[in-house]
């Protein structure tokens, strides 16, 4: 009597969920990728026996696009669960391939960037000191809040912030955060951490383009203010 082989019996370097974890979803096969969708095989089938079983019902997953939850439920061991699983990530990968890719916001002005993050920004009751960073094209290729609090020397370090920069090889960037009481008037300490940011951009090789200050439906530049 022939011996189901079950996952335990599997090393693990070899178990579709492990080599996911350790080299990467690249690195795993089409049976892997079911097997992990389908999650679990039968008592008379392991799950990569089931995942090959699929494969070749469906000449090579060539078919496996256009499948129904019937079609799909009609091979053995496959219930509803798992065929709505396998449904949902088909249907998923269909929508990403299809999604139309967006142009780059591009900032060419201070209200640029105001209208980039106010509709967020603009009701919250903490500062939130945020990043736009920048392609050599001013297209924003990342947002990232970097502090949340009060705005203040200490607070707001520049290694966090051209560590992130550096991460996203940004040309340049805009400095952004919102002051919850509505008043868009740059404090002292928003003008010297701005002073700060600018210098240590020069020595990097970064540019801080602007720091823009957000109220509710306003805001100020510190470039038009003189201190960029």
């Amino acid at each position: 009597m022939a011996m189901t082989l079950t996952m335990n019996d599997v090393p693990k370097v070899e178990r579709p969920r492990e080599r996911m974890l350790f080299e990467g979803p690249e690195a795993c096969t089409n049976q892997d990728l079911i097997a992990i969708l389908l999650g679990s095989g039968t008592k008379k089938e392991s799950v990569l026996d089931l995942s090959n079983r699929v494969i070749s019902h469906f000449n090579g997953i060539r078919l496996l696009e256009e499948a129904t939850i019937q079609e799909l439920t009609a091979l053995s061991g496959i219930g509803e669960a798992k065929a709505v699983q396998l449904r949902a990530a088909i249907e998923l990968g269909k929508r990403i391939r299809s999604y139309p890719k967006e142009m780059k916001y591009v900032i060419r002005s201070p209200k640029d960037a105001s209208d980039f993050v106010m509709e967020d920004m603009r009701t919250l009751t903490q500062e939130h000191f945020v990043c736009l960073f920048l392609s050599t094209k001013n297209q924003v290729i990342h947002r990232q809040t970097i502090f949340i609090g009060s705005l203040n020397m200490s607070v707001v370090h520049p290694r966090e912030i051209f560590k992130a920069a550096l991460r996203y090889s940004a040309a340049s960037m805009i400095c952004i955060h919102n002051h919850p009481s509505g008043d868009t008037a740059p404090s002292q300490e928003d003008i010297d951490v701005t002073k700060r940011l600018v210098e240590v951009g020069k020595t990097i090789g970064i540019d801080v383009l602007d720091h823009v200050i957000v109220g509710d439906h306003s805001f100020c530049s510190l470039k038009e203010k003189g201190y960029v």
